[in-house]
């Protein structure tokens, strides 16, 4: 840093026992950087949660978006009705995408406002898409206090992304068993099961 006048390193190491962690910035007003694995989540029609992308170092989520679209276009042969998102995937790359594929993408238009006010049905789509957005932002709250992933004591990179995997996929256990149990009850009610179609991804 003193020879290139510099007040950064890239890559640089912060904790000699783990030197794969990076400072991630996050801006929060308790903690403003963190150590740690980052990660995209996203939750199909269906609720089960899939690791789109997990990093130790900062990146972009919105560049990750279309690999997660055709991720699920493949596991399912068609595209999700709608996707619901942050703020930071709303690009005007990612919006083509969708438009192109006949996904609808949650959020406000890019540009000003119209002059005219909003329908009332697009009111309550747009109500409707940021309540059914905070199912993964409750998906990370119960992982990290029921399922682990906010307490990970491993100490090698490997244990630690290893561990990660293991909570979300313990959760997508408990979500089959009680999914299971809920079409058991249906069918001996009468009542068929209904979902609809539909990928939350956050980051």
């Amino acid at each position: 840093m003193y020879e290139n006048k510099t007040h950064t390193v890239e890559h640089r190491i912060v904790s000699i026992s783990q030197p794969w962690l990076r400072p991630i910035v996050r801006g929060k007003a308790k903690a403003p950087v963190e150590f740690g694995a980052k990660l995209d989540l996203s939750i199909d029609e269906k609720g089960y949660s899939r690791i789109e992308q997990i990093s130790f170092e900062a990146y972009n989520e919105s560049i990750y978006l279309q690999e997660a679209v055709m991720r699920y276009y493949n596991r399912t042969g068609h595209y999700p009705e709608r996707i619901l998102v942050d703020q930071i995937y709303r690009t005007r790359e990612n919006r083509r995408f969708c438009k192109s594929k006949g996904i609808r993408m949650s959020g406000p238009k890019l540009g000003r406002p119209g002059k005219k006010n909003q329908s009332k049905i697009e009111k309550k789509q747009e109500y409707q898409d940021n309540t059914d957005r905070i199912e993964v932002k409750r998906e990370f709250s119960v992982e990290k206090h029921s399922y682990g992933l906010g307490l990970i004591v491993t100490k090698l990179e490997e244990t630690q992304l290893t561990s990660i995997a293991l909570s979300v996929f313990t959760a997508n256990l408990f979500k089959m068993q009680r999914r299971i149990f809920c079409a058991l009850l249906s069918l001996l009610r009468g009542f068929p099961e209904e979902v609809s179609g539909k990928l939350v991804i956050v980051a």
